[in-house]
């Protein structure tokens, strides 16, 4: 595999020292009383509301993780995060839909999070699907658990999420998920501290009850460097591996041993808007590091791979999101997050999705890179065809590197000549992407659930309905 590194070993480590320092001397915020109780009885220091965790506490609840996390969906076929393969999930939350045909975005509703689900259960390089879409005609209070039961019916996949605020809402997600299997099987969970360093009000509860139930964690952190941490790379990934370690922590003090799925959502400030860039190449850099720290530890990691401020699928999107995705897959990234993102994770797309699916394959062979082997130089090869007696198509050399995909097939990307493509209506790769997902949209088929899941996942949300939004 071709591999990059953007710092040195001794450079993860000052980060690493650094991590520590925050973490003993600075503290975090914490003010959940049953989470205080065992950071006490665990050594840390609590009082005003702050807990400050000592060096050797980090050390050795970091050291008690797994180092690979394995997710099934209801399809039987698992995720094994953390088995040297590159797996690719996509943007979790997006609040609108961008329609290519009209160039119109809309708000997304619940039919949006089933169709999102139903397409990336029919895209190949999608190796989980996280609930994609923020339903607008949903209580507040249900939208994760919403997202997540809609996803159930809609895919067969491994599911990854939703990301969870209280203790009440991981007790539903786990109601939800035991009608697909074991949720320790088919559930992770995320959990994402405020930056910078706290994990106040009900936060610290509901990680304390993800490890309660024994589900696979992916604490996930969202610094903005120059805005919630400090505009330097390094103090940003220092802060950033303090808010992570600190929920290792006390997860692994609930259950040792419990499996973590090492986040980072690192981005930075636009210092002209003070808005959020997800589609700067520094976010590559910040996610290849957080990949470097994150393996620091043995732990696979999952940070942005596609990822844009665009709001079309244009030229702007299309070199943010390849670099921005390129640069921590050379890093040896686990899992890459982002199909179907735009505008900074507020939309996303269908035709996107589609367009991504492809991109990911080409991500995927640019890390494998190529072998230099007596076969692959070939100097029998070029010996024969100079001698005259074929050519290079002829070869079998040529058929068996081909089969081998030596030189990648494209679906999407136009390579015909001019005229071809001309005389064709001069379509464009968007263009052929809406019109595909259009296809699998009508044409994919979704092994539906059966008639008494869909009760008990309708009876669950009526009780969480009652319970969570008074209604």
């Amino acid at each position: 595999m071709v591999q990059l590194s953007v710092l040195t070993p001794d450079e993860v480590e000052a980060i690493h020292q650094a991590t520590l320092r925050i973490l003993s001397e600075v503290g975090i915020v914490l003010d959940h009383p049953g989470a205080r109780d065992l950071l006490a009885g665990a050594g840390a220091r609590v009082e005003r509301g702050r807990a400050w965790l000592p060096c050797d506490l980090v050390e050795r609840e970091v050291g008690r993780c797994p180092g690979r996390v394995t997710v099934r969906g209801r399809g039987g076929r698992p995720a094994v995060l953390g088995d040297g393969g590159l797996h690719w999930h996509n943007l979790g939350g997006a609040r609108d839909l961008y329609d290519h045909r009209s160039g119109q975005k809309r708000p997304a509703t619940l039919h949006e999070v089933r169709q999102s689900a139903r397409l990336l259960d029919a895209l190949d390089g999608v190796t989980t699907v996280t609930p994609f879409f923020t339903p607008q005609d949903v209580p507040g209070e249900l939208m994760s658990l919403a997202m997540y039961r809609h996803c159930l019916a809609h895919t067969t996949k491994p599911i990854q999420g939703p990301g969870v605020q209280t203790a009440a809402e991981v007790g539903y997600a786990v109601r939800l998920a035991e009608v697909i299997g074991p949720p320790a099987e088919v559930l992770t969970l995320s959990v994402s501290p405020v930056s910078p360093l706290s994990l106040s009000g009900p936060l610290a509860g509901a990680l304390v009850e993800v490890a309660r139930y024994g589900i696979a964690l992916a604490p996930l952190p969202c610094p903005t460097a120059g805005a919630t941490a400090p505009l330097s790379l390094a103090g940003a990934l220092a802060q950033q591996n303090a808010e992570v370690l600190a929920c290792v922590v006390l997860a692994q003090l609930v259950w040792p041993g419990l499996p973590i799925v090492y986040c980072g959502r690192l981005a930075m400030m636009e210092p002209r808007t003070v808005t959020s860039v997800w589609g700067g190449v520094e976010l590559g850099l910040a996610s290849a590091a957080t990949v470097q720290i994150g393996h620091r530890y043995g732990l696979p990691v999952n940070v942005y791979g596609f990822s844009t401020n665009a709001h079309v699928l244009n030229l702007q999107n299309g070199y943010e999101r390849a670099l921005n995705a390129a640069v921590p897959a050379l890093a040896g990234a686990d899992e890459l997050s982002g199909i179907g993102e735009m505008e900074a994770g507020v939309m996303g797309s269908y035709a996107q999705m589609v367009v991504d699916n492809e991109m990911a394959a080409s991500v995927g062979r640019l890390r494998r890179g190529f072998a230099v082997n007596p076969d692959a130089l070939a100097v029998e090869v070029i010996a024969e065809v100079m001698d005259g007696s074929r050519n290079f198509l002829s070869q079998s050399h040529t058929v068996r590197y081909l089969r081998a995909g030596e030189v990648m097939v494209t679906r999407l990307a136009d390579r015909r000549p001019w005229e071809e493509w001309h005389h064709a209506g001069r379509d464009d790769m968007a263009d052929r992407a809406q019109a595909q997902a259009e296809r699998l949209l009508v044409e994919h088929r979704v092994p539906p659930l059966a008639p008494e899941q869909e009760r008990e996942l309708d009876r669950i949300m009526d009780h969480a309905q009652r319970d969570l939004a008074g209604q």
